[in-house]
């Protein structure tokens, strides 16, 4: 028996072509577990799976994001992932690049592995009461969940290694100067902000926009001259050309009406 979505430790909704992932331990501030880990990956591989869903936003129920780790399994010796998300990382996205794009609403509290989840989404709403942060270093242990690989890539590396070394909290402000976050907004607006920047998205042609995120990351650290950037740009643009929804954008457009997507 499948259990309802309140009992679960992560759950998926659809709403349109848009995939609300929803952290579910709200008694523990969403903190990350084995079970919640699991459960987060089960979603995130349904959202990947379904050709329907195209723009997925990773959100906290109650009044946290994600408090990071669960610090008593820590304390305790036991594993914060599955058996089988060694190659993935807890959640399933900590390792891997995720060809749709995927927007994290940050309700509340994000720190350590909270964080860590932001930073592997590609967008980020946050609340004006939520905090960011890497703490790791107060407990004794460091940001292995991908903090230290992305942060630097997002903000300048001294302002990183601040963050990093002191384990100092990012207010909201900080967040939004340095492009951690795309928008920050009033706690109440957080869910319907990212619903609406993940529609704007979702609008588009799904593979269009999967292989503009694809080169953008794969061209991060290549300057643009660069035959293997060139590369990359111009290998994308002709597997795009190719596709059925190259052929329909042009045509709606000459025809003033709405694409029709096709996905293929």
């Amino acid at each position: 028996m499948v259990q309802p979505d309140e009992e679960r430790p992560a759950y998926l909704r659809r709403d349109g072509h848009v995939a609300v992932i929803t952290m579910n331990r709200p008694h523990a501030m969403n903190a990350v577990n084995a079970a919640m880990s699991i459960a987060l990956q089960d979603a995130v591989d349904e959202f990947l799976a379904d050709p329907e869903l195209r723009v997925g936003i990773l959100t906290g129920a109650g009044k946290a994001f994600c408090a990071g780790a669960d610090l008593k399994e820590v304390a305790a010796k036991r594993s914060l992932i599955g058996p089988d998300q060694h190659e993935r990382g807890f959640g399933g996205i900590m390792k891997r690049l995720i060809d749709k794009p995927l927007i994290a609403a940050v309700n509340g509290y994000a720190l350590g592995g909270g964080t860590e989840f932001v930073l592997a989404c590609d967008l980020a709403v946050m609340s004006a009461d939520a905090t960011l942060g890497l703490p790791e270093v107060r407990h004794g242990i460091i940001a292995a969940g991908g903090g230290l690989l992305r942060l630097s890539r997002r903000i300048p590396l001294s302002i990183a290694l601040e963050a990093a070394m002191t384990g100092a909290p990012i207010p909201p402000e900080e967040a939004l100067r340095w492009g951690l976050v795309n928008r920050v907004v009033p706690a109440e607006q957080v869910l319907g902000t990212a619903l609406d920047l993940a529609n704007r998205i979702a609008r588009n042609a799904p593979l269009a926009v999967q292989a503009s995120k694809r080169v953008l990351y794969q061209a991060a650290t290549l300057p643009d001259w660069a035959d293997e950037a060139w590369k990359l740009s111009d290998d994308a643009a002709r597997v795009i050309m190719r596709t059925a929804d190259a052929k329909e954008g042009p045509r709606a457009f000459a025809e003033k009406r709405k694409p029709n997507w096709a996905g293929r």
